[in-house]
């Protein structure tokens, strides 16, 4: 069975690569769409007073990395896995982040920002976060940090989105057209994501019982996570909602290049498809949480229909169908200055 493995990583090269490029492509052009929702100001309202993208920093490399090591301690993990289940919580956030917090009316300008902010901070928390945390275990081998992968994600983040910004700052109205395209794209995106990690993890066969259930818990654990830490830092709900997906959802892509530029081919398969479930998981989850949100937002907007006129509504993140600008003030708090049309 053993010689067999190898074989099954290069029979299915083409159905791998036709997945990368395909996916790439995709990537920039919903990364472009989205950019076409983000303004200049808002982006640099973010970066002059970062205190959401720090919250979302401290998530990405503080809590993940550690609930990771967390779960590697409490399931007995051997070596191998423990340093698989360590990649992926050291890794930053991912395309699927910004899609899912596009359907749950989320902070789009913070989560493009958290998104490209934490894939620069990656360069360097990646090797520290393993550093520390795989101190506990001998390894047998040295793990290669894949400095080109994360170049290269970072290139097709902002490139994209800074089109997208300017198409939306000369042409807004057809950025909204585009913002449209693009969000039907993402679904569609995240459709051959699900589908591929179910083909790819079929054909190399499913991952340890034990990194099965881990892949299916470290992305709620992360998600409810982040959310506790954006509400006792006294974020929006917007924001909250933001942050809490951004935590969840990692960059597998970039789990999955250093898994291969660090392991042999016999170790990869089981390794290769803990990431797959991860990242299967974490669409599944996400999709969960936007049917929530949506079925609340349609519960809400029912409510508010059956009330009497010059009634006032309900407390609440906002009114469905209307939209609220958020301005940081003193400790980063969002404050609602009212809906636009």
């Amino acid at each position: 069975m053993e010689e067999e493995r190898p074989g099954g990583l290069e029979g299915h090269g083409n159905l791998k690569l036709v997945f990368t490029v395909a996916s790439a492509v995709m990537v920039g052009l919903v990364m472009f769409s989205f950019g076409c929702s983000a303004e200049i100001r808002k982006l640099w309202l973010h970066l002059r007073r970062p205190w959401g993208i720090a919250v979302g920093l401290l998530c990405q490399f503080g809590l993940m990395p550690l609930t990771a090591y967390l779960l590697a301690v409490g399931f007995s993990l051997k070596p191998i896995q423990v340093i698989a289940v360590l990649i992926l919580g050291c890794c930053p956030g991912g395309t699927v982040s910004n899609i899912l917090t596009f359907w749950v009316d989320g902070d789009m300008d913070l989560s493009i920002s958290m998104t490209t902010c934490s894939t620069v901070a990656a360069l360097g928390m990646m090797p520290l976060c393993l550093y520390l945390y795989t101190r506990t275990w001998t390894l047998a081998q040295n793990l290669t940090i894949p400095y080109q992968s994360i170049g290269i994600t970072l290139v097709s983040l902002i490139v994209p989105v800074a089109f997208g910004v300017y198409v939306n700052h000369r042409w807004p109205k057809r950025a909204k057209v585009i913002l449209k395209v693009g969000a039907a794209a993402g679904g569609v995106l995240l459709l051959v994501v699900a589908v591929t990690s179910v083909v790819l993890a079929r054909a190399w066969n499913l991952p340890d019982v034990t990194l099965l259930i881990i892949s299916f818990i470290f992305p709620l654990v992360g998600h409810v996570m982040g959310f506790l830490l954006a509400f006792l830092t006294h974020q929006s709900w917007q924001r909250c909602r933001t942050i809490s997906i951004e935590t969840g959802a990692q960059n597998i892509q970039l789990c999955i290049a250093m898994l291969q530029l660090s392991f042999t081919a016999e170790d990869l398969v089981q390794l290769f498809n803990f990431a797959l479930a991860y990242g299967l998981f974490q669409v599944l989850h996400g999709l969960l949480m936007v049917a929530a949100y949506q079925a609340y937002k349609r519960w809400q907007k029912s409510k508010a229909g059956r009330q009497p006129p010059g009634r006032p509504e309900a407390c609440g993140d906002k009114n469905p169908g209307e939209t609220s600008v958020f301005l940081e003030e003193g400790d980063g708090a969002g404050v609602a200055l009212g809906p636009l049309s």
